[in-house]
């Protein structure tokens, strides 16, 4: 089976766009209507997904997808508390219903209504309904709520303790993933992303988390950001900390993706990380969604890539599901249910 750990709902029917705009306009200046989301049928759910995201799955050959809300449209900088527990149980929501429609193919991840400012305490209830209720398997994360001008404590801090102590109790991963950028420096998808992933790991590296979490899983997308080609810094900068060494002090409780998008980056990836930190993913339809120009082939379709690569059977079945399934227990419990 092959799983795909990183997919987000990035063409979800356009009525969810329009309540997005016409609630930031009412945040804005509340003389503006209130937004309505107009209703959204399940045939034009399934339009959305059948001649897109299930398309591309089976072209490419893969199985299923971890499925959680459009990462760019959480813009948790936008509005305030309210507004983004509001839009935060609506894409959720639309998640569910997507899971429930294809069962077979989709599974639930949630995003988080946080806020800056806010605690994080104020995001569990709505992970916990997402798990409990919803029968989700994991969050979405955002590091930096403040949409890329980094206002808030690192991971590290204690502040974020009592969501990482629900993760632990519930027994889901986190996926580190940020969303828009409100500054201009940082591009959303070239900039912010990447460098959220490699701060994540930095954050990591100078604290002791893992020692209080020994059983916290989090995921690093986009290939751990910066961190595989930068790994003999990151060694080093250990040492100098008087840190152990990386895979007893991080690598036991991180793992990356393998949303890189060109052949060289995943041999790099493969090279330098280990494989039992490693997760197949696509983040489809993320970040690039055209055609490599030197290949022919779309930049985000990854299975090619690992597919390339030297492994023997094991260690691509590791890869593409062993792996995924360890880190998503709640997962391999749903599959287990059905017999695979």
């Amino acid at each position: 089976m092959i799983i795909d750990c990183h997919g987000h709902y990035t063409t979800a029917p356009a009525q969810l766009q329009d309540y997005r705009d016409a609630q930031i306009l009412n945040f804005d200046d509340p003389t503006n209507p209130p937004p309505v989301l107009k209703n959204i049928s399940d045939d034009q759910i399934r339009e959305s997904i059948v001649q897109n995201q299930l398309r591309a799955l089976k072209e490419r050959g893969s199985d299923m997808t971890i499925f959680s809300p459009k990462a760019s449209a959480m813009a948790h900088h936008i509005g305030d508390e309210a507004v983004s527990k509001i839009w935060t149980r609506l894409n959720n929501d639309m998640i569910h219903r997507v899971v429930s429609l294809f069962p077979d193919n989709f599974i639930g991840v949630c995003q988080l209504p946080q806020s800056v400012n806010v605690p994080i305490e104020n995001s569990i209830e709505e992970l916990e309904r997402c798990v409990n209720e919803l029968g989700f398997v994991g969050c979405n994360l955002n590091p930096d709520p403040s949409g890329g001008m980094w206002s808030g404590r690192p991971l590290t801090d204690k502040s974020w303790y009592p969501l990482f102590e629900k993760l632990v109790e519930l027994d889901v991963p986190a996926m580190i993933h940020v969303s828009g950028s409100c500054n201009d420096n940082f591009h959303a998808t070239g900039a912010h992303y990447i460098n959220a992933d490699t701060t994540a790991f930095m954050q990591f590296l100078e604290g002791d988390l893992f020692k209080d979490f020994p059983d916290l899983r989090l995921v690093i997308p986009h290939g751990g950001g910066a961190v595989p080609y930068h790994w003999g810094r990151y060694r080093g900068l250990a040492d100098m900390l008087k840190k152990p060494a990386l895979s007893e002090h991080i690598m036991k409780n991180v793992f990356f993706d393998t949303c890189v998008y060109h052949l060289p980056g995943i041999e790099l990836l493969f090279k330098v990380i280990d494989i039992d930190n490693i997760l197949f993913a696509s983040e489809m339809f993320g970040a690039v969604k055209g055609v490599d120009p030197e290949t022919g082939h779309n930049f985000d379709d990854t299975k090619r890539y690992v597919d390339a690569l030297p492994l023997n059977d094991d260690q691509r079945a590791q890869v593409y599901e062993g792996n995924v399934r360890r880190v998503y227990p709640r997962l391999d419990k749903a599959l287990k249910a059905r017999g695979l």
